[in-house]
């Protein structure tokens, strides 16, 4: 059984191609029982945010091709198409990956917490539908505790470094005071919950949050005087917006060209800023055509975000420490597993070969035979039957060449002192 860590990634593929081959929160469950059964996967879970979509495996496959056939299936993509712009890590490389992906050094963002967040709500899906057992779930379990320690340990989270932090960053070089500035922000999740905060700190004049569900976002909006409005009555309250940051779950796009060009008609052509964190994408790439309209996507935000990442640099290195020493002990843990169920076995055989020379002897007692002469035969019997299957597989490593397997036997058993001075004597 081997460990395999397959995705795709912001390095790896462009926004275009993320957004398809990313999952909804409704469809992950029915992924999760596909997957498995199309690919005969023993344990599996998904991670699907807007900068990676990425399957976690315990598998007995040697190659990835069945499961990007089922990926390609799943959303309608070429499976090559996928196999161009994919990467898969297997055993020690798979333990190490997700750590890094945890501990945020392998994000858009270097650093960003939100990543261990999803993550953990990755492993809970999977182990609530028994799609986890033991192998990768001690991987799971051991990568939260490595990413933890990057947390306590370094200063990688210290300075506020995200998406959302971004994308508030790159409209204050759009507007010089944003406190004349009004934001509607498109969603209600933890990210735009997020670029909320920001954009306070900031000094934004207004807020209004608009969501599918309005309680959500009157929650949100509440916690930062801002108005809730729902999904519908965007047209209504984009013409008041200088700045836009979507961010939903959504498969298709909540705002088109047609609404953000009478919006600028009512501004009289005043400029909106507009960020797209989605992935798929919540406003449509046209958009983008529009004069008085600066749009940009999660990959439009790497500029801001590497200026922003350079302090985390030093906290990196530390961090990619602690995540090497969290595989190297990974890894043994998994070894020594696999040690339990060779003793295991072992004692399994061991203990049934005694039985037969017990139940033998026992006999023989019941018929009257001299004890003394039954123990010497069951202790005789019990040696030859134990040492019977070794005997012939060591003279045939020796016959074949195979010298190491006598050493081992030597080293298991203690033999050294014992052959010398037999030699000796």
């Amino acid at each position: 059984m081997a460990l395999l860590a397959l995705g795709i990634n912001h390095k790896t593929a462009p926004v275009s191609v993320r957004e398809r081959v990313a999952f909804t929160p409704e469809q992950l469950t029915d992924a999760l029982a596909h997957a498995r059964e199309h690919a005969r996967l023993k344990e599996i879970a998904i991670l699907s945010t807007c900068n990676r979509t990425e399957l976690y495996c315990s598998t007995e496959l040697a190659g990835t091709r069945d499961l990007l056939e089922w990926l390609g299936a799943f959303h309608n993509l070429d499976p090559d198409t996928l196999q161009n712009c994919s990467y898969a890590y297997w055993n020690e490389d798979a333990a190490r990956h997700m750590m890094r992906v945890a501990s945020g050094l392998d994000s858009l963002v270097l650093g960003e917490p939100q990543i261990l967040g999803q993550l953990k709500s990755s492993y809970s899906l999977s182990q609530e539908h028994g799609y986890i057992s033991a192998e990768l779930g001690r991987l799971f379990q051991q990568t939260f505790s490595v990413a933890k320690q990057v947390r306590t340990d370094t200063a990688i989270g210290q300075n506020p470094v995200s998406v959302a932090y971004a994308a508030v960053s790159l409209s204050q070089h759009i507007f010089a005071d944003l406190s004349t500035s009004r934001a509607l922000l498109i969603g209600a999740g933890e990210t735009i919950e997020l670029v909320a905060r920001h954009l306070c700190q900031a000094g934004v004049k207004e807020i209004t949050v608009a969501n599918r569900t309005l309680s959500r976002a009157l929650n949100l909006a509440e916690e930062f005087s801002g108005k809730a409005i729902l999904l519908g009555d965007i047209p209504e309250a984009l013409p008041e917006a200088d700045i836009v940051i979507a961010s939903t779950a959504s498969q298709l796009p909540i705002l088109g060209k047609g609404a953000v060009e009478a919006a600028l008609k009512k501004r009289k052509h005043r400029p909106i800023f507009m960020v797209d964190i989605a992935v798929p994408r919540d406003i449509e790439e046209q958009v983008a055509e529009l004069d008085d309209v600066y749009l940009y996507t999660v990959d439009d935000l790497t500029e801001v975000i590497e200026e922003n990442q350079r302090s985390r640099e030093d906290a990196a290195r530390e961090a990619e420490i602690l995540v090497e020493s969290g595989t190297h002990d990974f890894m043994g843990q998994l070894r020594a597993l696999e040690a339990v169920d060779t003793l295991t076995a072992l004692r399994t055989r061991t203990e049934s070969l005694r039985d037969q020379e017990l139940e033998k002897a026992l006999r023989q007692l019941r018929n009257g035979k001299p004890a003394e002469d039954v123990l010497n035969q069951l202790a005789r019997g019990l040696t030859n039957k134990v040492l019977h299957q070794p005997t012939i597989q060591l003279r045939r490593a020796s016959a074949e060449g195979r010298s190491e397997m006598l050493g081992l036997v030597q080293e298991l058993f203690d033999l050294g002192d014992d052959t010398n001075n037999e030699k000796n004597s």
